[in-house]
């Protein structure tokens, strides 16, 4: 008996409707309520000698784990993992506390070879990473959807639509760091592992009857094998309301009081929105005030914020005021690759007309196969050899392809496409 079949089967945890699909795909009537965990709500892992015992578990389960991570963003500094779940047939669900327990590698060691199951996995794995938590094979239930054609992609949405069940999902924001966790939000936890393994067999199944479950697992390969993303560069150039900002004195302003905001925030381990609302520092650079007064009439800066606030932001503001023209932050980051494809039919309209075709063959193929389009291949990919043809042959275009990251099946399937918009006119 599944998980599914035996939650439903337990008739406090469902309204009445009957169990769940036989097929796992189709479903008649309204979604079942899953209101609480089969086992319970298990207690909060939180000490070095709880890990020993649900490492042990663990490795001793069956099958694939189903995976799940809970941050606090918008409260803390930063993508920490503040609760992880875990579900494996033999041993249950877990749930762990990554403050209290520490360092989980030895979990992760534990359950080196397993698949992994994971829904919208590069959301998850970078607060896994670490605390030490890689898999070496995981199974994307959201990726898996998309290639599959699902419309919504939301674990909500494919457990309902592939399941058949409703989870609650009231409590996805809240602030995971508060100690100790609510019942309710620990409920809503342990739900989300609760039928992930018997959505991830039944996207299988569905993938299966596709064709497409060999593209499945190469893009589970690649997200699994994929480095960790490089930090970005300027981030302070990523601040909401930064297309207001046209000069370089006033993007210097926004530099200098992004950078002081984020060590408070690091400091006090804290949303740096909590600190300074990013309209504030545009207001400020906008403006660029001479002293704290001028500074405490602009909007997010009041006499309701402390005099010892307000005189630190507007040192950072001074700061600015004080750089020479040569050490003004240019007014753009250099763009790798291909410029705005509406400039393309401007500076080359054989280019232009390459990508038309380009996009045009894309998107076709794209609706065929009922899937998104950038997951055929992404848009940057097209851009690139459109704009720097690697060749005329298909051989050429293949292998410029496999050298921007697409997968083999990408390459297969978009190869011929692209082979024959190089050759268009405009």
């Amino acid at each position: 008996m599944t998980d599914a079949q035996e939650t439903a089967a337990v008739p406090d945890l469902r309204t009445p409707g009957g169990g769940p699909p036989d097929d796992g795909l189709a479903v008649d009537g309204a979604p079942i309520p899953l209101l609480e965990p089969r086992e319970g709500v298990p207690p909060v892992l939180s000490t070095p000698e709880d890990l020993v015992s649900v490492i042990a578990s663990f490795a001793a389960g069956s099958g694939p784990v189903a995976v799940d991570a809970e941050r606090a963003s918008g409260y803390r500094y930063g993508q920490r993992a503040y609760l992880v779940q875990l579900r494996r047939e033999g041993a249950g669900t877990a749930l762990i506390d990554p403050v209290g327990c520490g360092d989980l590698s030895g979990l992760g060691e534990a359950l080196a070879g397993t698949e992994w199951i994971l829904h919208a996995a590069t959301q998850d794995l970078p607060c896994l990473r670490e605390i030490g938590m890689v898999p070496n094979r995981l199974f994307d239930t959201e990726l898996a959807g998309r290639l599959a054609g699902f419309p919504r992609v939301g674990l909500g949405a494919m457990v309902e639509s592939v399941l058949g069940y409703a989870l609650e999902k009231g409590h996805s924001a809240v602030d995971w760091s508060t100690r100790p966790l609510p019942e309710p939000w620990l409920r809503y936890a342990a739900l989300d592992v609760e039928l992930l393994v018997d959505l991830r067999d039944a996207l299988e199944k569905e993938l299966d009857r596709q064709g497409k479950l060999e593209w499945a697992w190469q893009e589970f390969d690649a997200i699994a094998s994929a480095p960790p993303a490089p930090p970005r560069k300027d981030p302070w150039r990523r601040t909401s309301g930064m297309h207001k900002v046209r000069r370089r004195r006033q993007m210097a302003v926004v530099r200098e009081l992004w950078t002081a905001r984020d060590k408070v925030a690091q400091r006090r381990d804290v949303s740096p929105g909590k600190v300074l609302g990013d309209a504030a520092i545009i207001e400020a650079a906008l403006a660029v005030p001479v002293n704290v007064q001028a500074l405490t009439a602009l909007t997010g800066f009041g006499h309701r914020m402390g005099r010892r606030a307000l005189e630190q932001w507007q040192a950072a503001v001074d700061r600015a005021r004080a750089l020479s023209d040569a050490e003004l932050p240019q007014p753009g980051q250099p763009v790798a690759g291909p410029p705005p494809p509406r400039s393309w039919a401007d500076k080359d309209p054989a280019a232009a007309a390459r990508l038309s075709a380009a996009r045009a063959s894309v998107s076709a193929l794209a609706e065929r196969l009922n899937l998104p389009q950038e997951n055929l291949i992404t848009p940057d990919t097209v851009r690139r050899v459109c704009w720097e043809p690697p060749g005329a042959s298909p051989d050429e275009v293949s292998s410029a392809l496999r050298a921007f990251g697409a997968r083999e099946w990408q390459i297969e399937q978009v190869t011929p496409l692209l082979t024959r918009a190089l050759s268009a006119q405009p």
